[in-house]
């Protein structure tokens, strides 16, 4: 058998309906398409958010606010989801914490907040940390690596 030879399964693709192909086709004179009005023309169909001439809601509701392009947003995790979720010991990264299910992507930014005791010693690899989670993982006997 050669790529040219391949056919899907008899009964598996139903034929296209050919329409305005005369009376004895079934689909004549209108196609299907009914008679006159907007869905009876060619690239028929009314566009998204139209609401009959009204001025639609998306132009009615005032803009708010700015997102700027290049602003990160930082996945927060604090000390006692680490504390629950890790073990002693452990070199804590964003690879790790994709695994344990706490972020999205391995690649997201996350920044380690204070919030929780600790009684465990991590070795924690992260792009932010805040001042108080630096320093209860240094207190903890732990390191705090900058990405």
């Amino acid at each position: 058998m050669q790529l040219h030879q391949l056919k899907p399964a008899p009964g598996s693709r139903k034929k296209r309906q050919i329409v305005g192909r005369g009376e004895g086709s079934t689909m004549g004179q209108t196609a299907g398409r009914g008679q006159k009005g907007q869905g009876a023309r060619t690239g028929d169909g009314i566009m998204t958010g139209f609401e009959g001439g009204q001025t639609p809601l998306l132009r009615r509701i005032p803009k708010r606010g700015f997102n700027h392009p290049s602003k990160v947003f930082y996945f927060p995790i604090n000390l006692e989801t680490l504390e629950a979720r890790f073990d002693a010991g452990m070199e804590i990264t964003g690879e790790a914490l994709f695994k344990n299910g706490i972020l999205k992507h391995p690649q997201d930014p996350f920044k380690i907040l204070g919030s929780g005791k600790l009684t465990k010693t991590f070795t924690v690899k992260a792009p932010k940390f805040s001042k108080s989670a630096e320093k209860a993982l240094k207190a903890a006997g732990g390191k705090c690596e900058l990405l």
